[in-house]
């Protein structure tokens, strides 16, 4: 056994497949005899489909089959995607129109799918797709997000998709009439796209009535859940597998209309499908995130205790509801509404608005980093407003050590938490910016810093099963439910099995992403993978030793009670036999026990856990060009007890550089026609490396009391600080240049025309 390998900086096992190119992603293991899809898409943002012709692409070199929407509905299947809907202010439900699989009479975005193509070549799929001609009577393309337009669906004439409200409007409202300040302001989350470094892609295989779906995301089990629901298959028929994955960030959780489409062409032609979109395709149809706009209003009394909380949010769903839109756009924005502050009155309103555009779901970050943004954003601008220091204002107003377990106004549950501990830890590690300030002066730059206290729940489907199996080899298998997308789970997941039973690491095999090999898993999504995976593994070990303690004791020639493992060896008074557990699995085969050579167990966690942190950041601004780059970012996060603390810094970083990007370069844009502008990463500009600076990362824990292991999950605390802490530094390097309204993302030309625009100079 590895020793003193709990909770160490353990570097990350799969990376030697990975950097020596041995990894298997959806691309590296086509099957032989594939055939290839290619999906024409709508060239124009809102029409009515008049003809398509199909003819040419039927006739062309290689082309097995060409399928529409007719096509689809002929083999049977349910043509209309799930959606997800929420009940509106007034308790009538939210309205979800049909999107089907492949456009019905109607295109609604640039990119919507309209044909498939299946050939034997890939360059021939695509070929054809080129031969296919549709013509439409064009209709006005809806780009804003708010009430009245073109309609896009004949039931929702003013494109309003839900109208939802949180909290006690009457006694917010009442608050802000008496209170002593009220600060407001307008904050805009602009549109991302998600840009994993793996394209989606799938690919289908019908082998005697039983369909083996694999694709690139996050999960196997709710796949296979909507391929047996769409397709009219018993579940058992269908068997979902997942390789590698190169990046998911919630964008690859849910059903897209390709993987029914491709499983139908695979089912109709008896031979493996295969498709995976080029990055372009992937911009144009990817669940996009972020694109909402909030009014946050604070309500304070005259020694600046928030006394009421209260936003009006606009958000953008795209040209239909999508899988989980709706839900994310307001429950999970709820979720972390108050943030870290002891306020208990508030107000929360959330109307969803249908456009000429692909998906919005909020995803990177699923709805945390838009509740966290718009509060820290607020409070940046109170502190200013009120001539208080914007740390000082959150301290004064920060939920106190001693009022835990807390319940918010949304109803969450704060477990632990020392939010002052962790901000002093960040203050101390940011001294010296008045001197940087200065010194940046003296030079024409602008320096600021700005402050975001995050928290967020995490947990998604707070069960998960596990299964630890000893092989005839010597090797054991641990099967887990969730599904790793970069994240390291491997090592942690490795390590974890390691620690608990002393079963040697290089013994350990991590098996993912199969639905025949557990009956249940939750995938992976909201920061719960370590957290609940870990938590069935503890389970499925209590299982395990205690079906091998009777067997052992029996060896022994004591009684049950008397054996204990001490997470190496069992061991019993009296006795000097000391095996470990892959030793016991090694009798029990040889005494025929195959009974202990397999122990699968479910866990469920009854609460969430609440990760939380400091991120510090100083911006500096070419006041002549307006250039603007982060030049040091400081965070101080408290994830509880870390299992690995080298991968929980390196999600801290990745998700820092998603923000940064947000903040800085990243932003979708659309011509007056709903046109992408931003199809290619030529003219979407993602962050460089050059472009970042050092992360600190500091952990200071305080334990969950939700989980055995007091852990917090961590996949998302990078993005849902680095968006506002980016922000208000600009705004506050802006702020003593008369500059009152700052929004991402700062390019340079945005920030050059804020420095010499008379209109934001200060009254």
């Amino acid at each position: 056994m590895e020793k003193f390998g709990k909770s160490q900086p353990v570097k990350r096992i799969e990376d030697q497949r990975f950097l020596t190119g041995h990894g298997q992603y959806m691309d590296d293991d086509v099957p032989e005899g594939a055939l290839f899809a290619a999906f024409f898409r709508s060239p124009v943002a809102h029409g009515r489909i008049t003809s398509l012709d199909l003819d040419a692409a039927r006739e062309a070199d290689g082309v097995r089959l060409v399928m529409t929407l007719d096509d689809l509905a002929a083999a049977g299947i349910d043509t209309v995607m799930n959606a997800a809907t929420v009940q509106n202010r007034d308790g009538s439900q939210a309205v979800a129109p049909d999107r089907h699989m492949l456009a019905k009479e109607r295109v609604r975005f640039v990119g919507e799918p309209v044909a498939v193509v299946i050939a034997d070549t890939a360059l021939q799929a695509r070929d054809a797709v080129e031969m296919i001609w549709m013509e439409t009577d064009d209709l006005p393309a809806k780009l804003d997000v708010d009430a009245g337009g073109e309609p896009l669906h004949d039931q929702v004439a003013d494109n309003r998709a839900f109208d939802w409200e949180l909290g006690d409007e009457a006694a917010t409202d009442a608050a802000f009439q008496s209170a002593a300040h009220t600060v407001a302001l307008d904050v805009a989350d602009n549109r991302v796209i998600i840009t994993s470094i793996e394209p989606r892609g799938c690919n289908a295989d019908w082998v005697d009535g039983r369909l083996h779906f694999a694709y690139g995301g996050q999960g196997v089990w709710a796949m296979r859940a909507q391929l047996a629901q769409k397709l009219n298959l018993d579940p058992e028929a269908i068997r979902v597998t997942t390789p590698d994955v190169g990046g998911g960030f919630g964008m690859k959780v849910m059903p897209y209309p390709e993987y029914f489409c491709v499983s139908v062409a695979a089912m109709k032609l008896g031979q493996s499908v295969h498709w995976m979109s080029d990055r372009s395709e992937a911009m144009l149809s990817d669940h996009h995130g972020r694109d909402l706009t909030s009014l946050a209003e604070l309500a304070f009394d005259e020694d600046l205790n928030i006394t009421a909380y209260r936003v009006h949010s606009k958000v953008n769903l795209g040209a239909y509801s999508s899988h989980f839109g709706q839900a994310i756009q307001t429950s999970l924005f709820s979720k972390v509404l108050m943030g870290v502050y002891d306020v208990q009155t508030t107000y929360l309103r959330v109307e969803g608005f249908y456009t000429n555009t692909t998906q919005v779901d909020a995803y990177r970050g699923a709805g945390r980093p838009e509740a966290i943004y718009v509060l820290e954003r607020a409070m940046d601008r109170a502190a200013r407003q009120l001539g208080v220091d914007p740390w000082e204002l959150r301290r004064r107003n920060f939920i106190r050590p001693e009022s835990f377990p807390y319940k918010t106004a949304t109803g969450e549950v704060y477990d632990v938490g020392d939010f002052g501990m962790v901000l002093s830890r960040a203050d101390a590690q940011t001294q010296g910016f008045a001197g940087r300030k200065v010194a940046d002066a003296e030079r024409g730059l602008i320096r600021g810093r700005g402050l975001c206290y995050y928290i967020e729940s995490i947990l998604g489907d707070p069960s998960e099963n596990a299964k630890v199996e000893f092989c005839d080899d010597g090797t054991v298998n641990l099967y887990v439910g969730t599904q790793s997308n970069g994240q390291g789970h491997e090592t942690v997941y490795t390590h974890f099995l390691s620690d608990q039973t002393g079963i040697p690491v290089d013994k350990i095999t991590v098996i993912q992403g199969d639905s025949d090999q557990l009956p249940h898993g939750g995938g992976t999504g909201g920061s719960r993978s370590v957290t609940v995976q870990s938590t069935a593994t503890l389970a499925t070990i209590d299982v395990m030793i205690a079906a091998f303690t009777p067997y052992l004791a029996d060896k022994m020639g004591v009684e049950e009670t008397d054996v204990h493992f001490d997470h190496e060896t069992f061991r019993a008074p009296g006795s000097n036999l000391t095996p470990t557990l892959t030793e016991a699995a090694d009798m029990a085969r040889a005494d025929g026990r195959t009974d202990l050579l397999s122990h699968e167990a479910s866990a469920n966690l009854d609460a969430r856990s609440y990760p939380n942190g400091a991120h510090v950041a100083e911006v500096v601004i070419d006041s002549f060009t307006g250039e603007t780059w982060v030049d040091r970012y400081t965070v101080v996060d408290d994830f509880g007890n870390l299992i690995n603390p080298m991968l929980a810094e390196g999600q801290v970083h990745g998700g820092v550089v998603q923000g940064i990007g947000q903040a800085l370069t990243e932003h979708v844009v659309h011509d007056a026609q709903g046109q992408l502008l931003t199809a290619s990463l030529m003219d979407y500009a993602l962050p460089r490396a050059a472009e970042i600076p050092m992360i600190k990362f500091t952990s200071a824990p305080v334990p969950s009391t939700s989980n055995p292991m007091g852990m917090k999950g961590c996949g998302e605390a990078g993005t849902v600080g680095a968006l506002a802490a980016v922000a208000n530094a600009v705004q506050d390097a802006l702020w003593d240049h008369g500059v009152r309204q700052a929004d991402m993302p700062f390019t340079p030309l945005k920030v050059w025309e804020l420095l010499n625009d008379g209109s934001n100079a200060a009254e």
